[in-house]
């Protein structure tokens, strides 16, 4: 193999692991969401199938190159470990407000917290007696290893 293409697969790993871990912007969900090689087939699709370096760096860098351009050309592992934080919790915060909302308008309220308790309080509840007992609860860790109550062979508190 030439030492350009050992060269440019090195920069392809690098640049796939820094890429995808990197700073998204509000509305680059989507993007955040992309492989290493999506992006770069994505680019290739939409130039004929070749791209040029630039085009490959766009595809590779783009939410780096910004957020080193949004801190004056210079990022440091704070601000990057920082960008990275920022991303995780935004994208938790959708998650749990995308499970909670109940009117859908985005946003989160004591009733969406109460509603959702009330659904898994009911579930929980199998024999419907108002009260969660210890042997309704499902067996292994955070309600269960996604094996639902009564598929264990053991009493399932009157639920068929």
């Amino acid at each position: 193999m030439r030492k350009s293409t050992k060269l440019a697969l090195a920069f392809v790993a690098l640049a796939g692991a820094v890429g995808t871990t990197a700073y998204a912007e509000n509305n680059a969900s989507a993007k955040m969401r992309e492989g290493t090689m999506m992006r770069l087939d994505k680019a290739m699709s939409a130039s004929g199938d070749t791209i040029n370096f630039d085009q490959f760096s766009d595809a590779m860098n783009a939410r780096l190159k910004k957020l080193v351009a949004d801190n004056g050309g210079k990022l440091t592992v704070a601000q990057l470990a920082d960008a990275l934080e920022k991303a995780r919790f935004e994208r938790m915060a959708k998650r749990i407000i995308a499970r909670y909302d109940t009117k859908g308008d985005g946003t989160l309220t004591s009733d969406d917290i109460t509603s959702r308790e009330k659904k898994v309080f009911a579930l929980l509840d199998r024999n419907n007696d108002g009260k969660i007992e210890k042997r309704e609860l499902p067996k292994g860790g955070r309600f269960g290893r996604h094996r639902q109550w009564g598929g264990d062979g053991e009493d399932d508190g009157g639920m068929e």
